[in-house]
């Protein structure tokens, strides 16, 4: 009998890679879920041992590669699904398209899909050859020999002998979650855009992979924003130790952009570039994110009010907790602030208050404030003002008003400008993947013509 069911199962297995021949490859559609559509492709696959696999990407919100159960393959027709997500798709094939349903949390939306794969539109995203040197690198940070991997570029027509002590360099920090040496989301590669304009403009460049991310190695699980600083100061402390540049500069991004301050505070950089660096503590950060978002969604203003007032006591609690929970706590939390809010919303407050993450605990307690006091190092600080993430008019007057008096000081505020510094109409997150541009030449020149107002 057992020997019976291995054969049965192989000749499924050959079935299954047979009659799914059809359906092989890449499928594209575009899911209109009201308020939002995105972009959705599956990729189905022949593996070797005949089984086919799929996987699901998400460009309009930065996912790719997501893992989907093959529930049924034929050569018409196919039915996946993700249980981490919720998710379930299945459809037919007719007339070169897969006509179909997709379902998540017990709603359903027609998603037809087309033979292809998804392309964005990146027209700034340098292409090799390049007109410079770039170098595979590495450095340690000792506290726990996390091994940080990255490029670093030379700028063109660079010559070590003659340009010795004189050519500026700059370290790049992303922003917060793990990301690679580009900086990559949505497809977009703004550190990589930052590094070609640098290079092509006579300054060098050192970005790389975050820890446990790419090619790096290293604990993220316990990292919090002091950890990413401890990476970028050892960064710092390698370019020194080739002494080959002259003034060695960070430029940091969101989250990079608070390590900027740090960093300077601590004397570590001749010069700092906060690239929407927040000012304020995280928390406040926290809750106007969630604000905007809400108002977004749709959410009605009272609800807002009522969501972001509790949610404002919750990291209280748990800054004032050690990041600990308790479900008597967070009742009372709803009861006096958010009793009339739906319950997917209290749901989601709850999962805040539960939330066990060092990262998190961290952000929420960390106030940039008495770092940005001690910076005495010349500061480029920008903003978009469309900026939904890091809020202009939240940080930009408060660096302002705690940064030392520096004749190269520079804070400014860029008009239609979002978080990643590209044009942009609202700001929204949700905007990032349908704009070609990766970042603002404004931005792009103003940093280069700051950097070398310093030499």
């Amino acid at each position: 009998m057992k020997r019976f069911n291995t054969l049965l199962f192989v000749i499924m297995l050959l079935a299954q890679t047979v009659y799914g021949q059809g359906i092989i490859g890449s499928w594209k559609g575009l899911l209109d879920v009201g308020a939002v559509k995105l972009n959705i492709v599956f990729h189905f696959q022949n593996e070797e041992n005949g089984s086919v696999t799929c996987k699901m990407d998400s460009p309009d919100q930065g996912a790719k590669g997501i893992t989907a159960n093959v529930i049924h393959i034929s050569s018409d027709s196919v039915k996946v699904s993700i249980p981490l997500l919720g998710v379930s798709y299945g459809g037919s094939l007719s007339d070169d398209i897969i006509k179909g349903v997709f379902s998540q949390a017990g709603y359903d939306f027609t998603l037809n899909l087309k033979k292809g794969n998804y392309m964005s539109d990146r027209p700034q995203t340098p292409v090799a050859p390049y007109p410079y040197k770039t170098e595979e690198i590495s450095f340690v940070n000792p506290e726990d020999n996390a091994v940080l991997a990255g490029t670093l570029t030379y700028p063109v027509g660079y010559d070590e002998s003659a340009a010795k002590g004189s050519v500026p360099v700059v370290l790049m920090v992303t922003g917060s979650g793990l990301q690679n040496r580009d900086e990559e989301v949505f497809d977009h590669k703004p550190f990589l855009v930052i590094a070609d304009y640098l290079a092509r403009n006579g300054i060098a460049s050192l970005r790389y992979d975050d820890r446990s991310f790419g090619k790096s190695t290293g604990n993220a699980s316990t990292a919090t924003t002091k950890t990413f600083m401890s990476d970028a100061k050892n960064g710092i402390d390698y370019l020194k130790s080739m002494d080959k540049f002259g003034k060695i500069g960070v430029l940091g991004h969101s989250e990079g952009g608070t390590i900027a301050f740090m960093l300077g505070a601590e004397k570590h950089a001749d010069f700092i570039i906060s690239m929407a660096g927040a000012a304020v503590r995280g928390d406040k950060i926290l809750v106007e994110q969630n604000r905007i978002a809400l108002m977004y969604a749709g959410m009605s203003t009272s609800d807002v009010q009522a969501y972001c007032a509790a949610l404002e006591k919750i990291c209280e609690y748990k800054s004032n907790n050690g990041g600990l929970t308790d479900a008597g706590a967070f009742e009372k939390i709803i009861r006096d602030n958010a009793s009339d809010i739906s319950e997917e919303a209290k749901e989601n407050l709850k999962k805040v208050m539960n939330m066990d993450n060092p990262w998190m605990d961290y952000f929420v307690s960390y106030d940039p404030a008495s770092d940005i006091k001690r910076v005495t190092c010349p500061v480029f600080a920008l903003n978009g003002s469309l900026d939904t993430q890091v809020v202009a008019a939240q940080n930009l007057p408060v660096i302002r008003k705690l940064l030392p008096a520096h004749k190269f000081n520079a804070v400014k505020e860029y008009s239609g400008l979002n978080h990643l510094f590209q044009h942009a109409v609202t700001g929204n997150l949700t905007e990032y993947n349908k704009i070609s541009e990766t970042m603002s030449e404004e931005v792009l020149n103003d940093i280069v013509g700051w950097i070398k107002s310093l030499e």
